[in-house]
């Protein structure tokens, strides 16, 4: 409460109507004061003052090219942003949905079902698809900066559409120059847009299954992932691209991926540690915690693993989701809810990013949020909490971009 002029005692010169000169100069500090003061949030000792959020958060609307792209409320209601990460909460979330940021009514939709707005928006870009290089995505960029949201682009060094085993996407071929031009251009484009995002580079790199760069495949051998995202990483740093935060995403252990700590580039070229894991569900139904911290009578802990590997570092969950359990919705929506309402928040303190994945990659999956109402529902409430940020960042000019200060 601020603090009020003591009026109790008067003269005969202020029972006439006039106040003396002593008292209208005490009032006009005070009214300075408090003009400078209110649009502020009181802060514990030593913490910075931050602007206080007024009213919604979204960003101001979009020029006619860019808006075209988003049409519902979401898109359009200006807002005012803050110009650094809010204290009040402490987990970012945003999810992946197919055809985002190319096509923003679907990422309106996706926010108008779960009533709140997404703080990470991510995408994936390969470096060459349909005979060409790709360059950074600066237009798509700005579409999600402008809607307060964080960018992450999931960034993978082959050429999509040619499956894992790419002589010519070898990570040795990466490490020593071959695509030196093709980086650097990128790297500049990333410097010149000066925005911060999350660069979730070459994920998924202990498995098998999919990717050149793993390095159980594409003739790539023990060693060549670190080094090949050393020498990407100077090519970055040489260019100046300070604005990029570095996402390293391996996803979940088990008896057959390659050992975390054969892969990890170091401290000084990672900025976020990062798992994938999904509840595929049927006979493997698993819950949230056997996901990520393994079963009874297993070592494979992969949330401690990241810890042992990186204990200072935030961890984000890159992506994520749960199956059905063809019930109608009610054990996906409780899987939903056990996650961010208790296991997140309460056992799992270095996770601050979750990003779902809400793409169903064949007919049979059903990761997205919408495929049930039990699952929306459950989604809706428990991230409507403010433990979860939404998206407050349009102005946001930290980088590396820190995990929301509790």
């Amino acid at each position: 409460m601020q603090p009020r002029p003591n009026t109790s005692i008067t003269t005969p010169k202020e029972k006439r109507g006039h106040l003396p000169s002593w008292l209208l100069a005490g009032l006009c500090v005070i009214t300075l004061i408090l003009t400078i003061a209110l649009p502020y949030q009181i802060r514990a000792a030593g913490e910075p003052v931050v602007p206080m959020l007024i009213g919604d958060t979204l960003a101001p609307p979009l020029d006619k090219a860019v808006a075209s792209h988003g049409s519902g409320q979401f898109a359009t209601t200006p807002a005012v942003a803050p110009t650094s990460i809010p204290s009040a909460t402490a987990v970012y979330w945003g999810a992946y949905i197919n055809g985002v940021p190319w096509d923003m009514t679907k990422l309106d939709a996706f926010e108008s079902m779960l009533g709140k707005r997404a703080s990470i928006v991510h995408f994936g870009q390969p470096w060459q698809q349909g005979g060409q290089f790709l360059g950074f995505p600066t237009m798509v960029m700005d579409r999600v900066r402008a809607r307060g949201s964080i960018p992450m682009i999931n960034w993978g060094s082959w050429r999509f559409g040619y499956g894992a085993d790419q002589p010519d996407y070898r990570l040795s071929v990466i490490a020593k120059g071959g695509y030196d031009n093709y980086i650097i251009a990128w790297a500049r484009a990333a410097k010149a847009w000066g925005q911060p995002f999350f660069l979730k580079f070459d994920h998924e790199m202990n498995g098998w299954w999919q990717f050149p760069w793993a390095e159980q495949r594409n003739g790539n051998q023990p060693g060549d992932y670190i080094k090949a995202w050393r020498h990407v990483h100077a090519l970055f740093t040489q260019a100046g691209a300070t604005n990029v935060t570095w996402v390293w995403c391996p996803n979940i252990v088990g008896p057959s991926t390659t050992p975390l700590a054969s892969l990890y580039p170091g401290n000084a070229y990672v900025d976020w540690t990062c798992l994938h894991g999904y509840n595929v569900g049927g006979a493997n139904w698993r819950t949230f915690t056997e996901i990520f911290r393994g079963y009874a009578g297993t070592p494979y802990d992969s949330y401690q693993q990241l810890l042992d590997l990186a204990p200072a570092k935030p961890i984000m969950l890159g992506e994520w989701a749960s199956a059905e359990a063809r019930d109608g919705g009610a054990q996906k929506a409780a899987w939903i809810r056990d996650a961010l309402e208790q296991q997140i928040p309460n056992n799992f303190p270095r996770i601050r990013a979750v990003v779902w994945y809400n793409r169903n990659n064949t007919p049979d999956r059903t990761w997205v949020v919408e495929s049930s109402s039990p699952s929306i529902q459950a989604f809706a409430e428990a991230i409507a909490s403010p433990y979860y940020t939404h998206n407050q960042f349009a102005t946001l000019g930290i980088s590396p971009i820190p995990p929301p200060e509790r």
